[in-house]
């Protein structure tokens, strides 16, 4: 069995997760010189800290790799109630940073509760989805899925946090399509959806995220204010050229003109530093990750692991795709981490876990009782 697990395992998934671990840690080192001062201090603190939870991170996957991933099915309520209680609870006690309350304060270390909920809800949805396919062309089944995934949604969007709203709505689409949802339940829904934006413009949308859009549409009006680190972001990519300026020559990045740099910016500072080279790079890594779990997927004998390795994919996706566009700003400012490169631990060791995920439905596969 030990061998099997072993011959199963994806090396590939595993070892494209490392590499852009390890060039998360090489851009953390650089946007930290100009706050830790010389490059030791820089590597004692917020490098170290972010290799520990990934070594932390690569444990728990490969023990969750050695789990029948479809035991996590059987607590999927139980998951459900915990995940909108911490969703609730941050909303009571959460601490409050850059004007959203996201966090809760764990013995210094702060944890964002929107990441796990995330994946919690995945797994909540796909024993849903998995368990009522055959009557998911129902609207009461459709919209219950629906549900599943609209309460932490919206729950998140309170905090506020309209960056993790958006992927609960990617997930849940793109699981409810793998699932086999009808085109005609789809395309009302998102007939509705487009007829509620100014209603959702005008009621929903609070006075912070009201500025961050009318940022997004003119950063100049705000140049040495709320939209200095928009326009400093555009200045460190656009400089950075084909081949950028070398790592720790970044002038946006280590002038301290771009903030946040090691956490949602973390893509300007390989813009300006490593450059278009860089960032393909980056990318390359990405897209082979991405293909390893659509493969957790396509080999999966059941409809919950599919499901499952579906979510997950569409997670780390969008939540790449929100976070450089926000740097490359051709989507207004939300705190999406990029997965596995920006400097946090809640998220890091969220997509350990999730990597655990996709390890077990490879693994474990071949052994599906009907």
């Amino acid at each position: 069995m030990i061998r099997g697990s072993i011959r199963q395992f994806d090396f590939i998934l595993m070892v494209s997760a490392l590499a852009l671990v390890a060039c998360g840690a090489v851009l953390i080192y650089s946007g930290s010189l100009t706050t830790y001062g010389d490059g030791a201090d820089a590597l004692r603190q917020p490098v170290a800290r972010q290799l520990a939870f990934a070594s932390v991170g690569v444990v728990i996957a490969v023990l969750l790799s050695r789990l029948d991933y479809r035991a996590m099915g059987y607590g999927a309520v139980g998951l459900y109630v915990s995940v909108l209680a911490t969703l609730v609870f941050v909303l009571v006690v959460g601490s409050t940073v850059y004007g959203s309350r996201r966090w809760i304060d764990v013995g210094g270390t702060m944890v964002q509760p929107s990441e796990i909920a995330k994946l919690g809800t995945i797994i909540v949805l796909a024993k849903y989805l998995s368990d009522n396919q055959e009557r998911l062309k129902e609207w009461r089944v459709f919209l219950g899925s629906l549900a599943i995934a609209a309460v932490p949604a919206a729950l998140v969007f309170a905090e506020p946090d309209l960056g993790s709203a958006v992927i609960f709505a990617a997930i849940w689409l793109g699981m409810v399509v793998m699932a086999g949802a009808r085109a005609r339940h789809l395309l009302t829904l998102l007939g509705g959806f487009v007829a509620s934006v100014p209603f959702v413009m005008v009621a929903l949308l609070n006075d912070y995220q009201r500025e961050r859009l009318a940022l997004f549409l003119d950063p100049e009006k705000e140049a040495l204010g709320s939209g200095f680190n928009i326009l400093q972001a555009e200045i460190s990519i656009g400089s950075g050229g084909f081949l950028g300026k070398g790592l720790t020559h970044g002038t946006q990045t280590q002038l301290d003109y771009l903030r946040t740099q090691t956490t949602d910016y973390v893509f300007s500072v390989l813009g300006e530093e490593l450059g278009f080279v860089g960032a393909v790079l980056l990318f390359a890594l990405f897209v082979v990750l991405l293909l390893r779990g659509v493969r957790a997927a396509a080999v999966s004998r059941d409809m919950f692991g599919r499901l499952l390795a579906t979510g997950i994919v569409v997670f780390i996706l969008f939540q790449v795709f929100i976070n450089v566009g926000v740097n490359l700003r051709i989507i207004p400012v939300t705190g999406i981490p990029l997965p596995f490169v920006s400097q946090g631990g809640s998220s890091l060791l969220t997509l350990f876990v999730a990597l655990g995920i996709l390890q077990s439905i490879v693994i474990h596969h071949r052994q599906v009782n009907f």
